[in-house]
């Protein structure tokens, strides 16, 4: 008899924190958000190279600009910062 009292209780908490969440949203005082769709993502890791167990370059796009990025054990380091699509910089040669 205590479990089912307990299992009330449970219930009616869940369902009171439920009514203020759907209250909350539809005032629109609070707004649940979505993962973001591979489409909508602005930070994107196009390639990874490993260059020792510790060590490691990463090509990075975020929005309209492409980072390479060196790992250690020291930190990370931006060493190249381009305006350029990945694609256009394998165009080029660079």
């Amino acid at each position: 008899m205590e479990m089912i009292s307990q299992l009330v209780a449970i219930a009616g908490v869940l369902g009171a924190l439920s009514l203020a969440v759907w209250a909350l949203k539809r005032k629109g005082w609070a707004r649940i958000s979505r993962p973001a769709s591979s489409l909508d993502r602005r930070l994107e890791v196009v390639d990874r190279l490993v260059l020792t167990p510790h060590h490691s370059l990463h090509l990075v796009r975020m929005a309209d600009r492409t980072l390479l990025i060196g790992l250690s054990p020291n930190g990370c380091n931006l060493l190249e910062s381009s305006s350029m699509h990945p694609s256009a910089i394998a165009r080029s040669g660079r």
